[in-house]
């Protein structure tokens, strides 16, 4: 079954050239964008069953890794695939039903459709990438797709955003490709399998540099602080279903890159003193800036910003443990992000804006809406049972297992966070929700088209505390395959130096 490995990334790939072949034809693009998301959804799922037995691996074109290009598909990319698939297609389907409710006169469809589909192929291919230029290609589609879709419909406001955006996204991108030039240069390779083995080899100094120059061009991505600043004026003024999809999903590629580094090729944990605070400031720092904004988009953005820091605390603190949970809090992040701004799409649409000091009243006169903006709201904020207080346990859990001074600033750190995070939502919610409004609401509606797939990603972020107990098992498993770093490995290099397919001289570097 190892053919389905490239199918997340082919499909979306074929399905946005057919697209743009349809450019008069708004419908049949729209059918083909879901047909093609619902087909890598499919896939993505049977690649977690199967993968859950050990990695699968496909050298593209028959050409053995390390010499050719290597797609694995192991517990961690699985996951990543999984969740990425069902908020991708949530996100469409939102974006389809604004198109039923608004008419198509106007709206750039022909192009975002094929951009859509290639920026879900480049984000697969950065999930199941097995080699670092592999990885960088898919960071570049990323950034292609990433331009145009928030730039949709070309106002001053979304130009000046996408550009700043842009210009960001270009300085990590300059900082990825001279670190893989680098690393090419000292080890002959950029298979991660056997970087894996040679890195350990250089210089402890020459380790360190490549280390800290991979770990801040994925920081920029992942909006770790310092590194953030562009994020909470990027994202907010990009059409709903975009700034959904990138909250959701687009930063968690980053932190997936600094996982799958920091465990495979970089062990050691000579970092992790930093990387602990680096969680710490982002947590606070973040949830410190959303506690001082009146504008529901803006608030959002400096909590995602706030959140990362717990993902980056579990990698930093390189346990069992620690890794579990930061995996878990990924997938649970991504969900209720995405759901979160899906919502406050509809808020401003009933409401007219998204400032909360003119809003209110909405939970009166639009009480479902009020109802799929709590639920994640509460989840995001980690109130009991639901998914982000088990992330956050398990994270706060293995901090203190580590027992290190900083290790107990981190957990008061999250503790704050979270406490933080549940004062800024209740901020909004009164203000938005419960208080009444200074002026009468303007006629906005909320269309069931709309409102359907954004209850739907409520309603899977719900359904991660359902399944809490075996996806921590995965996540589980997942982090000791990690740890251990030999399934990752044997699976690429089947003949210890290299893999299936041809260039028998592969390994011979």
């Amino acid at each position: 079954m190892n053919w389905l490995v490239p199918l997340p990334v082919v499909i979306p790939l074929i399905a946005a050239g057919l697209a743009l072949t349809q450019v008069r034809r708004p419908r049949l693009q729209g059918l083909i964008s879901v047909v093609a998301i619902s087909t890598m959804l499919v896939t993505s799922i049977a690649l977690l069953v199967l993968s859950d037995s050990g990695p699968l691996v496909v050298n593209v074109g028959g050409w053995a890794a390390p010499v050719g290009i290597a797609l694995v598909a192991d517990r961690l990319s699985a996951l990543m695939l999984v969740v990425a698939a069902i908020v991708l297609l949530g996100v469409l389907l939102y974006a389809l039903g604004q198109g039923i409710a608004d008419g198509d006169e106007g709206a750039p469809v022909a192009v975002f459709h094929p951009t859509y589909l290639v920026l879900s192929a480049g984000v697969a291919n950065a999930f199941l990438s097995g080699d670092l230029f592999n990885l960088y290609v898919g960071f570049e589609i990323l950034l292609g797709a990433s331009f145009v879709l928030l730039t949709l419909g070309g106002t001053g406001e979304r130009i000046r955003a996408g550009t700043i955006y842009v210009v960001v996204s270009l300085l990590s991108s300059v900082l990825f490709v001279v670190a893989i030039a680098l690393i090419y240069s000292a080890t002959g390779t950029l298979n991660l399998a056997q970087l894996s083995v040679r890195l350990g080899e250089l210089d402890p100094g020459v380790q360190l540099v490549l280390q800290v120059m991979l770990l801040l061009a994925f920081a920029i991505k992942a909006a770790v602080f310092p590194l953030s600043a562009w994020l909470p004026d990027s994202y907010p003024t990009a059409p709903a279903p975009v700034t959904a999809v990138f909250a959701g999903l687009l930063t968690k590629v980053g932190v997936y890159a600094i996982i799958r580094t920091q465990t495979l090729l970089f062990p050691d944990g000579r970092l992790d003193t930093l990387l602990l605070w680096a969680a710490l400031l982002t947590m606070v720092v973040g949830i410190v800036g959303a506690v001082a904004q009146e504008d529901l988009k803006r608030l959002l953005s400096f909590t995602l910003v706030s959140h990362i820091g717990y993902m980056i605390f579990g990698i930093a603190l390189s346990s069992q443990a620690g890794l579990a949970a930061a995996i878990f809090y990924v997938a649970h992040h991504i969900t209720v992000q995405t759901a979160l701004f899906l919502v406050s799409g509809l808020v401003e649409r009933r409401g007219g804006t998204t400032s909360l000091e003119k809003l209110g009243s909405l939970a009166k006169y639009a009480p479902a809406l009020a109802i799929i903006f709590f639920v994640p709201a509460m989840n995001l904020a980690g109130i009991p049972p639901l998914s982000g207080f088990l992330g956050k346990l398990g994270l706060l859990q293995a901090g203190v297992q580590l027992g290190t001074p900083l290790a107990y600033a981190l957990v008061a750190g999250g503790l704050l966070t979270s406490l933080l995070t549940l004062y800024a939502i209740i901020k909004a919610w009164n203000k938005a929700f419960w208080q009444e409004a200074p002026e009468g609401l303007p006629q906005g509606d909320t269309p069931r088209t709309m409102f359907g797939p954004a209850a739907a990603i409520v309603a899977v972020s719900v359904a991660l505390t359902v399944v809490a107990g075996p996806l921590f098992d995965y996540t589980d498993r997942a982090a000791t395959d990690l740890r251990a770093r030999s399934p990752y490995v044997d699976a690429v290099l089947v003949h210890g130096d290299r893999g299936e397919g041809q260039s028998s001289e592969a390994g011979e570097g």
